[in-house]
């Protein structure tokens, strides 16, 4: 029947009424608060790409963590900017090197309070900013002999007490030679939660400010996806279901709603989304300018990544949603 025995404005008649038939709903065990730790700086340092985003010298990790953990934020996703960079990225898999140090602190101060995910790749770590090794006569990254790094460095990752494991680095095979390479070190309960369907974006500017990993030639469209297709994602995504992946990952977010809910759709499985670093630094330049109302954009923002299907939400904005939901 339609309209006037249907009234679709009868179950929008008051906050109750639309609280009681929400299909979705936000909350902050839906949320992964991301930051930097870099091993150079010695205080705190402002992003200018991205208000409210700070740097975080290596001695004060805990303290970053401190503020998801006071939030009940439950989880963290930590990237590294080294001391030093070289061809191959040589300080992304040292014991004591950057994350793994950071790793170390932030467990010792809170264990099982919070979980630790861990981003595998070697972009921040390399001097020509690829996440991968480099011929560098022909500037091709060299996927089979990028592999095996990247297993060292989820293993070193593991060893200082991650929780997860998140490779990002879009090398084919990359999950199962990190499924292996836990599994070879004793870390076969390790979850790896896969950037599985990771696009070539122009969203990502701002971030390579804060993570100093800007590239010094090419780009990244040799490894990340096409921002043209969507059946590649589902592709991309079997095949790192087949090779060990426990969780999956949308990146970017907003503008990859439709590849999110294909990839839920299909797979059934822990997806998340990441609201990169573009993403939230229009929202704020918006919201600065007076053009849009933060608070409620973001809010819309992550309610609409819900609706189409993900589980977690990874956002530079975690702690200040975490206080707009405790008071709602």
């Amino acid at each position: 029947m339609s309209f006037p025995v249907n009234r679709m404005r009868r179950l929008r008649s008051g906050n109750l009424i639309k609280e009681m038939v929400r299909e979705n709903t936000l909350s902050t065990s839906d949320l992964i608060y991301p930051f930097f730790v870099d091993e150079n700086a010695s205080e705190k340092i402002p992003v200018a790409s991205m208000p409210g985003v700070f740097r975080w010298p290596l001695h004060m990790a805990a303290e970053a963590a401190r503020e998801a953990v006071d939030l009940k934020i439950p989880a963290v996703l930590v990237f590294g900017i080294p001391k030093a960079k070289d061809a191959a990225g040589t300080h992304s898999y040292g014991d004591s090197d950057v994350v793994q140090e950071s790793v170390r602190q932030i467990k010792a101060a809170f264990g099982d309070k919070l979980l630790v995910v861990t981003d595998v790749c070697m972009c921040e770590y390399t001097d020509h900013g690829h996440c991968g090794i480099v011929d560098m006569k022909t500037h091709d990254v060299i996927n089979d002999e990028t592999l095996p790094i990247l297993g060292k460095i989820a293993v070193s990752h593991a060893k200082a007490g991650a929780d997860i494991i998140a490779p990002s680095g879009m090398m084919d095979g990359m999950i199962a030679a990190i499924r292996s390479a836990l599994d070879d070190n004793g870390f076969e309960n390790t979850p790896i939660m896969s950037y599985s369907s990771k696009y070539a974006s122009v969203f990502y500017g701002p971030f390579r400010d804060a993570a100093d990993s800007g590239f010094c030639f090419g780009d990244r469209a040799s490894y990340q996806m096409d921002p043209a297709n969507g059946d590649e994602a589902v592709r991309e995504t079997q095949l790192d279901v087949l090779e060990g992946a426990d969780m999956l990952m949308v990146k970017p977010g907003m503008p990859y709603l439709d590849i999110v809910y294909r990839i839920k759709q299909e797979f059934k499985m822990p997806l998340a989304i990441y609201q990169v670093s573009g993403e939230y630094s229009m929202i704020k330049a918006a919201a600065q300018n007076g053009w849009l109302d933060e608070e409620k954009c973001f809010y819309e923002a992550m309610l609409s990544m819900k609706r189409a299907g993900a589980n977690m939400i990874i956002t530079y904005y975690a702690k200040e949603m975490a206080e707009i939901l405790a008071k709602k």
